[in-house]
């Protein structure tokens, strides 16, 4: 066993026998190195891009990226008829970012008021589709046109975007037993806009000396869905508030079977009867006990109603930008720009005198086609830029329509930013011989389709010389309204829809439920006119 002794110096003494000197001058060292520095620099790092991603990014994304606006909606953040306004990074707003600035504006070709853009697409992004639930205003329909007795199955693949243009395909390709397989698109209850200028630069289908087509744009009232029958039945065409016979089936009184304009100058196969509209189911003439569904019970007129408790007309009327077609006698391509109207004046005749005006006499006439049993019709026909067609030179024409809404409006049809013709509402005033009322160029808000098909009820087809497919392009469609008195939405509370749809909405899904009565078994509300209120 060893022993210590005081005197004797460990091995370790000399790292630990204190020194008050030298650990002084140590403890006023710092030492540096180079790994030091990197762990410094890497908690640096590590700081600030937690400050960029949490302060920094929200503060940049808010001041380099236009604030959409609610553009006149409601609730936080604004809504539109689909929901929330979109705002998330990769789906688009109501105005498409391509579009270029120098189209954010433009002048009223009627008054010269200047005209705001409230809605766009320039369908540059390559390849999107528009089945439902793609797309946040626009959807393509899987069903047959029945209505009209086309020949074409519509599918949702036939509309796509590609070359920065929609195109509509029309292939010879059978679909559900049809023989040919087309494509329609629209915003119903997505986007819909009251009174203002809509246009669309687009290439007509196939070639301009071929018959046989039926490519259109047009606008059509909320409270009715195209191809979806039930919807449809005593909403289209009628664009009507007041309370007359003119409400009612066939535009006669049961009573009295009066007028008696009501049952001469019919069109052939009519028997000389002017209408076989089965009446307009929503009209201002609703019993007032009937419900709108504010007082509990299941609403069966979408409403408004006026102080005094009656209601205010309703309806799903149609504006038609064109239908376009080919003369079978010159093979020379037109378009027919028109309104439809309902009631019917005695013998289609309407105040044309003064409240027509056609600007281009030489390209432009007054459509002989006036109306049938179920629809009138103000049409004019115009002649097209023959080369303005995907198989006759490609390049594209502008069309348009502007409208204001009521009884003193108007509806004016445009194409290369020139005037075609005007209508003016006066025109389709009060007809005495038919005891009807006016009929208001429409108030009902409006959504936008676009279809490419083929109808033998639209005039011949020319099968033998049609080259499938055959395809339409649209570069653009933009919509308009004066400035400061934006009016956008499929639920307007002036003409509320939403609850209506949301209450039969079977009707307005399923295409099989052809009418509202047989087939979808509900009631008519009762018109004052002939039922027990």
């Amino acid at each position: 066993m060893g022993s210590v002794i005081d005197d004797d110096i460990e091995p370790d003494d000399h790292l630990h026998n204190p020194d008050p000197a030298r650990d002084r001058k140590l403890d006023r060292h710092v030492s540096f190195s180079m790994r030091g520095l990197y762990n410094v620099g890497c908690l640096a790092i590590l700081i600030i891009s937690v400050l960029m991603l949490f302060a920094g990014y929200p503060i940049i994304t808010y001041l380099s990226n236009a604030q959409l606006s609610t553009l006149g909606a409601y609730n936080l953040g604004g809504i539109n008829a689909s929901g929330q306004v979109p705002e998330i990074p990769g789906f688009r707003g109501l105005i498409d970012r391509d579009t270029p600035k120098s189209a954010y504006t433009r002048a009223s070709h009627v008054d010269g008021t200047t005209y705001d853009l409230v809605f766009s697409d320039e369908f540059n992004v390559e390849g999107r589709s528009f089945y439902p639930g793609d797309d946040p205003y626009w959807e393509a329909v899987d069903l047959h046109y029945w209505v009209t007795n086309n020949i074409e199955w519509y599918d949702p693949a036939q509309v796509t975007t590609t070359g920065g243009s929609l195109r509509i395909d029309l292939d010879q390709r059978s679909n559900h037993d049809m023989n040919y397989t087309g494509g329609v698109l629209s915003t119903w209850n997505k986007f819909c806009f009251t009174e203002g200028y809509i246009e669309a630069n687009i290439s007509l289908p196939g070639a301009s000396n071929v018959f046989g087509l039926w490519p259109a744009f047009w606008m059509m009232g909320n409270l009715g869905r195209a191809g979806y029958g039930a919807s449809l039945e005593g909403t289209w065409p009628y664009t009507y508030d007041t309370c007359d016979v003119g409400t009612l089936a066939n535009q006669t009184d049961p009573r009295t079977n009066l007028p008696a304009a009501a049952h001469v100058g019919g069109p052939t196969g009519t028997n000389g009867e002017m209408s076989y509209l089965p009446g307009q189911r929503l009209s201002a003439c609703t019993c007032t006990s009937e419900s709108d569904g504010t007082d509990g019970r299941q609403m069966v007129h979408p409403g408004p109603k006026r102080a005094d408790g009656s209601y205010i007309g309703r309806s799903a009327p149609e504006i038609d930008v064109f239908e376009a077609a080919v003369d079978t006698s010159t093979l020379i391509g037109h378009v027919s720009q028109s309104g439809q109207w309902a009631p019917f004046n005695a013998a289609f005749r309407w105040d044309n005198a003064t409240n027509l005006v056609i600007y281009d006499q030489e390209n432009s006439h007054l459509n002989t086609f006036i109306g049938n049993e179920r629809q009138r019709t103000t049409s004019v026909i115009t002649n097209t830029n023959q080369q303005c067609y995907t198989a006759s030179g490609g390049c594209f024409q502008t069309y348009g329509t502007e409208y204001k809404t009521g009884n003193d409006g108007y509806i004016q049809w445009v194409t290369d930013n020139s005037p075609v013709f005007t209508v003016k509402a006066a025109g389709l005033g009060p007809d005495s011989a038919m005891q009807i009322g006016p009929r208001p160029v429409p108030p009902e808000p409006m959504y936008i389709l676009l279809n490419l098909g083929m109808s033998y009820n639209f005039g011949p087809i020319d099968l033998e010389h049609l080259v499938f497919p055959a395809y339409m392009l649209v570069d653009y469609v933009r919509v308009y309204q004066p400035s400061g008195k934006w009016n956008i939405g499929c639920n307007p509370k002036e003409y509320p829809t939403a609850d209506y749809i949301n209450t039969y909405v079977e009707a307005y899904t399923n295409p099989n439920i052809t009418t509202w009565v047989d087939d979808y078994k509900q009631r008519v509300p009762k018109n004052r006119l002939i039922d027990q209120c």
